[in-house]
């Protein structure tokens, strides 16, 4: 009886202390608030961070994007048994308190005692809220004060329903899951809101302590933690016995998937991407990144996997001794001016990184002469087939030459694309004018300076300079019967709420007509089928291209800078650069454009065009020319000879007449005394 008696005392004299302490500290509490706190919680927001979404040109998901290591959810899409799981386990009185649970406080502090040590936290979801985002980890009195009144402020500003989607949507759950929609993602490969009561409960279980309960090294642990938060949800009324039978027998099925295979997928096209959308459209990149928009684009997923896939050959490159030997490539749809792939340089990438498919400045060599010397020679009324000069001679000061150092006196001009002899396209440029160079440069959409008005525009001197991204939106104008239509990735932008913010609105251009670009495909055609584009060849299909190379601008150092190609089939333009970033005497390219980034073409659109059925440009290829001409020679010859012949015929008969007249009046005169 006394021992009964001294337990009693014990019980009630621990009770006294505990209410004396929770007195004093909240006293303590009031005094602090009253003084010295003034809870500011502007830093919380209840936004639902999601990822911006990127659709390809079939309207399937491609890429996803986001700035934040979770994703959230409105607590709409959270099932209620999730909802009443995490409740039950972690703050019962959650719909009852303001923030702070007296009661609870008080509850953990006698169990505290009792147990002689820490084994209950008195937290609210609202003060757990508020530690893992306004406050810092430190353990410090000052720092819990903080916690309780800035949880009671969050209560004044917030409902009840918006904290435990913040919460939700912010708490970790372990293994790497941010956030519910990661976590039922990770552990059961499932959308939040087809959670079944066993798996909700299960993820309620982990918040406690999310490392040393992971299911996937401890699933025992998880296992006895579910049944714990079944037990709650059961007494505390959520769930049936029936419901909590069932759900204690399900077994625990994990399922990661692996993480969301379309986060971060293709990189260099998503850059191009925000660079349009900031541009062009006006939105920030935080909105991008936060506001879950839906981005739809003209992407091609085949078409990028196979040019990031020819990238990663390492053996289509030169070998740099110490840097990487760069390059950036680009494919596009002539009749729609929609870039169908990306790809913006070798090596790891960097998000909105220099991206040299669409950023660089490089002069383009020769690969400018159809733009800049021919097409406006063939509207100025020139023939393909008229001779052009070609000889070593000078403009003034300027003195170009022809990459092998031969001349031939005079070649026809699709012998001098063929071929891509210099001193031809400058002797041409100088015979129409330089302002039709200039103009028709531009109507091609090549931005010029002040400085390139002159003759060295026929070989690409450019002061600036121009990207793949720019060179295949001006050659997509000959597959395109002389029209060019803006290049660009973005279809239309829909933002969280489901309306479209931006639209694309074609912009085409008639730059010349559909006979010019005959008549250049061509010539365009004869340079990847007999001239210096040979190794740009794709057996079954029509290719039209033009190489083009830069010279390293360094006295001594005789090499090359930039290697171009800008090639087509009927239904693709494709353009590539080859270089270093930074070009001096000892990083340089040794090969021509030819033997390197025509190959690098070939390969890209081999892969690229994979499945589509090969077309014709519908023109007459230079062999058929060639043919034609030898013919029309030939003919001209035979005739010449006829010509020839009748006309010594003429004269021989003309002759023997005169002849036979003379002998005739001889022998009227002398021919009778001869008889007689």
């Amino acid at each position: 009886m006394k021992k009964v008696v001294n337990n009693w005392k014990r019980w009630h004299m621990n009770q006294v202390m505990v209410l004396s302490f929770s007195l004093l500290i909240l006293g303590f509490l009031g005094i602090v608030y009253a003084y010295s706190m003034d809870a500011d919680i502007s830093s919380l927001k209840n936004e639902l961070p999601q990822a911006t979404v990127f659709y390809d040109l079939n309207g399937e998901v491609a890429s996803k994007v986001s700035a934040n290591k979770n994703e959230g959810i409105s607590i709409e899409q959270v099932p209620e048994s999730l909802k009443n799981a995490v409740i039950a386990i972690e703050d019962r009185r959650f719909y009852e308190h303001h923030g702070v649970d007296y009661i609870g406080i008080t509850r953990a502090l006698i169990r505290d005692i009792k147990a002689g040590g820490m084994v209950e936290g008195g937290s609210t979801i609202t003060q757990q809220l508020t530690k893992n985002t306004l406050l810092t980890s430190q353990k410090t009195l000052k720092r819990k004060i903080d916690e309780v009144f800035l949880a009671m402020e969050i209560e004044k500003q917030y409902s009840k329903a918006e904290i435990l989607q913040m919460y939700l949507n912010q708490i970790y759950f372990g293994d790497g899951a941010w956030g519910i929609k990661h976590a039922a993602s990770n552990y059961f490969g499932k959308e939040v809101k087809d959670l079944t009561i066993s798996e909700s409960a299960l993820l309620a279980g982990l918040i406690k302590a999310p490392s040393s309960l992971n299911p996937y090294q401890h699933l025992d642990r998880a296992t006895k933690r579910r049944n714990l938060v079944l037990a709650q949800m059961k007494n505390q009324g959520y769930i049936t016995s029936q419901q909590y039978v069932q759900a204690l027998d399900e077994r625990v099925i994990l399922k990661n998937k692996g993480g969301d295979p379309f986060r971060g997928k293709y990189p260099h096209y998503v850059d191009q991407v925000f660079e349009e959308a900031i541009n062009v459209y006006h939105l920030s990149q935080d909105e991008l990144l936060t506001g879950g928009y839906q981005i739809y684009t003209e992407l091609d997923p085949a078409m990028q996997n196979a040019m990031e896939k020819t990238y990663q050959r390492d053996d289509l490159f030169p070998r740099g001794s110490d840097r990487l030997v760069q390059s950036g490539g680009i494919l596009l749809d002539p009749k729609t001016g929609g870039i169908r792939a990306i790809v913006g340089g070798r090596g790891e990438h960097t998000f909105r990184g220099y991206n040299r498919a669409t950023q660089l400045k490089a002069q383009p060599g020769s690969s400018i002469k159809p733009i800049a010397v021919f097409t406006p020679a063939l509207e100025a009324g020139w023939k393909i087939t008229d001779l052009l000069k070609d000889e070593p001679m000078n403009f003034g000061e300027y003195e170009p030459k022809n990459y092998n150092h031969e001349y031939a006196g005079e070649v026809p001009m699709y012998e001098a694309v063929k071929d891509s002899k210099n001193v031809p396209a400058v002797w041409l440029l100088n015979e129409i004018g330089i302002e039709k160079g200039v103009d028709s440069t531009r109507r091609f959409g090549i931005p010029l300076q002040k400085g390139d008005r002159n003759l060295s525009l026929a070989l690409g001197g450019l002061e600036q300079g121009v990207s793949p991204l720019v060179m295949a939106e001006a050659y997509s104008v000959f597959p395109n019967n002389g029209v060019r239509i803006k290049a660009h990735v973005i279809k239309k932008i829909v933002d969280a709420e489901g309306d479209v913010v931006a639209e694309w609105k074609e912009k085409k251009e008639k730059v010349t007509t559909k006979s010019i670009t005959n008549r250049i495909n061509t010539m365009l055609l004869g340079v990847v089928e007999h001239g210096s584009g040979k190794s740009a060849q794709i057996s079954g299909r029509e290719i039209a291209g033009k190489t083009g190379s830069t010279q390293v601008p360094l006295e001594g150092v005789t090499g090359v800078k930039d290697q171009w190609f800008v090639g087509y089939s009927p239904q693709l333009v494709g353009a590539v650069w080859v270089g270093y970033d930074k070009t001096d005497e000892n990083h340089y390219l040794n090969t021509t454009s030819g033997a390197g980034a025509a190959i690098l073409f070939r390969e890209v659109m081999k892969e690229a065009l994979k499945g589509t059925p090969s077309s014709s440009f519908g023109v007459p290829h230079i062999d058929t020319l060639i043919k034609k001409k030898e013919e029309a020679e030939a003919e001209q010859n035979r005739k010449s000879l006829e010509e020839h012949f009748r006309k010594s015929s003429s004269k021989w008969e003309e002759r023997w007449r005169k002849q036979k007249e003379k002998w005739e009046k001889r022998w009227k005169k002398f021919g009778p005394d001869i008889n007689h």
